[in-house]
């Protein structure tokens, strides 16, 4: 799929707090249209406070977060539903129901917000379960599915909207390297394929180091962000050592 060039998202100047504690300060940031962008930091700097902002669940204190152009929390109402409309967001826990089975649980979201029939909502459940490789899971429930799965369903809720931004905090969380590779390997299929831009949370280094193309470091000290590029290249090129501490953990040391 061909992609524009340029910022698909615009983050300026934005802070976040909780009451009076600030979590993040005077963000930017620049995600481009295809991106497999990744927010990293260490435990606790404010990578998934961010992630709720960009999805619509935190007011900023100030800033902007422009999407396409749209300044999102400047927006009314019925614009900024139309633009989270567009998102697909999966949270680090999967966040199934468990009295519902994996088809339902995929196809709640068309059943809330689209006019489609039942038979094309089935139709689309099936689509996305084989996009994730869960064909033929519809009627199991998330208490008989492996972890690796409950992320794999996820995901396919997450696709059931068809949407460009994809949002994920933590996606392989909890799962071995094997199942945490396959995963990799999935979100870079889709947005190969598809085209679609990828904002993800995470603090693994080899998912870092897979698939990021474009990446900020959240200084948990300054609470300000660092816009690095492609983490593969900056772990060559950046001269910062908290930046170089971080991606050289995961080469067993310090650059």
């Amino acid at each position: 799929m061909k992609r524009k060039n340029g910022p698909f998202i615009i983050v300026k100047d934005l802070s976040l707090a909780y009451d009076d504690k600030v979590i993040v300060r005077e963000a930017n940031f620049d995600i481009n249209h295809g991106d497999i962008f990744v927010i990293m930091g260490m435990s606790g700097c404010g990578k998934s406070t961010i992630m709720r902002s960009m999805v619509g669940l935190l007011k900023p204190q100030c800033g902007h977060i422009f999407i396409d152009g749209t300044d999102m929390w400047r927006a009314d109402i019925e614009t900024r539903t139309k633009i989270v409309e567009r998102f697909g967001v999966s949270f680090q826990s999967g966040a199934l129901f468990s009295s519902m089975t994996v088809g339902e649980n995929i196809a709640l979201p068309l059943e809330l917000k689209s006019d489609l029939s039942t038979t094309k909502i089935q139709q689309r459940v099936h689509e996305k379960l084989k996009v994730v490789g869960l064909d033929g899971c519809e009627n199991l429930y998330p208490s008989e599915i492996s972890g690796g799965m409950l992320k794999r369903a996820a995901l396919a809720r997450a696709l059931i909207n068809e949407p460009n931004i994809l949002f994920f905090d933590e996606p392989s969380a909890g799962l071995d390297p094997v199942r945490s590779a396959e995963l990799d390997d999935l979100i870079k299929n889709i947005n190969s394929h598809n085209g679609t831009t990828i904002v993800m949370v995470t603090h693994e280094l080899a998912t870092i180091m897979s698939i990021a193309t474009n990446a900020i470091y959240v200084d948990s000290q300054t609470k300000k962000t660092i816009q690095i590029g492609k983490p593969s290249q900056a772990i060559k090129n950046t001269k910062n050592p908290q930046i170089i501490n971080f991606l050289y953990a995961g080469k067993g040391g310090k650059k």
